[in-house]
């Protein structure tokens, strides 16, 4: 079985490698990476924001006739993600940095624009004191008394710190913490009067309170109006068996006792006629006044038929009874 990963190749004896033709390619050819945008820019079309990091598919080429030191300078198209503008950087060896060709303008590059100022003001005052000795002379002079200035500056500012070396912090400490001990106090002595006048202000009103109250325990009290009995609160203390009973009794008394029924029945002392013999009953239930028998107390209906009615419950339950 052969071997899956070769890792050798058979060359013939008589391989020549002179013989083997060459691809004659452009040296303007474009190559398609993957790359991420270098720094954060803004599309000049429409304004898209474009920031670092953001990756794309460009085509990569080599710029003609731009060489620092021997390395190549390459150029990269990409598309704008909005309105698909081309956009063009190149490679800057000399700063190891990337330069923005066209199609949008690079952001938060202040840092880099104020380098490369102080580089081009650097470089012409090389070029002007190269072919004017006067020139020279007088930067010279300039540095010599910017110097001093900076030197003077830098003295007055020994002699501040020195000033600020003699300081009592001890004392500038035991200062502050008896100022901080003094407003302390201040606070905890008024505390201490809101809270007398609290307390003074709860005794006044309590004082009027108790005074109050005196008064109107020394007033006598009004009468108070007689409760009258509720009519249904026998149903509610009696149990439903006795409740039709001790409505009877309430009305008309107690139905099957005798005592009762006997304060009907009046005895005649005297006979006034002398037909009734003594010890029998009266034939009326009357009284005698001025000579006559008066009639007897009227019955009313109602009463013969409750008496019937407590006649018939007391049948009712001495046949239980028997029963």
């Amino acid at each position: 079985m052969s071997e899956r990963k070769v890792l050798n190749k058979y060359y013939p004896p008589d391989f020549d490698p002179s013989k083997i033709p060459k691809l004659k390619l452009p040296k303007d050819r474009q190559y398609v990476v993957r790359l991420m945008a270098p720094f954060n820019m803004r599309c000049k079309t429409c304004g898209e924001y474009i920031y670092k990091g953001k990756k794309f598919n460009a085509r990569k080429e080599t710029v003609q006739n731009e060489v620092y030191l021997g390395l190549p300078i390459f150029r990269f198209y990409i598309k704008c993600t909005r309105c698909l503008a081309e956009i063009t950087f190149k490679t800057d060896p000399e700063n190891t940095d990337y330069t923005m060709e066209h199609g949008a303008t690079r952001n938060f590059q202040a840092e880099k624009l104020l380098e490369e100022e102080e580089k081009r003001v650097q470089k012409e005052r090389e070029d002007e004191e190269l072919n004017n000795p006067m020139k020279v002379l007088e930067n010279r002079t300039k540095d010599s008394k910017l110097e001093m200035e900076v030197l003077e500056n830098l003295q007055e500012l020994k002699d501040l710190n020195q000033r600020q070396a003699h300081v009592d912090f001890e004392a500038m400490l035991r200062q502050h913490r008896l100022s901080e001990e003094a407003r302390q106090k201040q606070e905890l002595e008024e505390d201490e009067r809101e809270t007398a006048a609290l307390v003074e202000e709860a005794r006044k009103r309590r004082l009027l309170e108790d005074s109050d109250s005196e008064e109107d325990a020394a007033a006598p009290a009004p009468p108070q109006p007689a409760l009258l009995p509720n009519p249904t609160a026998i149903l509610d203390e009696a149990p439903k068996a006795k409740r039709k009973v001790e409505s009877w009794e309430r009305s008309v008394g107690t139905l099957g006792s005798r005592p009762q029924l006997s304060g009907l029945i009046v005895v005649k002392k005297t006979d006034l006629d002398g037909n009734t013999p003594q010890g029998q009953p009266a034939p009326t239930l009357g009284t005698v006044k001025n000579g006559k028998v008066a009639d007897p107390a009227p019955r009313t209906l109602g009463a013969s038929s409750l008496s019937q009615l407590g006649v018939y419950s007391d049948s009712e339950d001495s046949s239980s009874s028997s029963n």
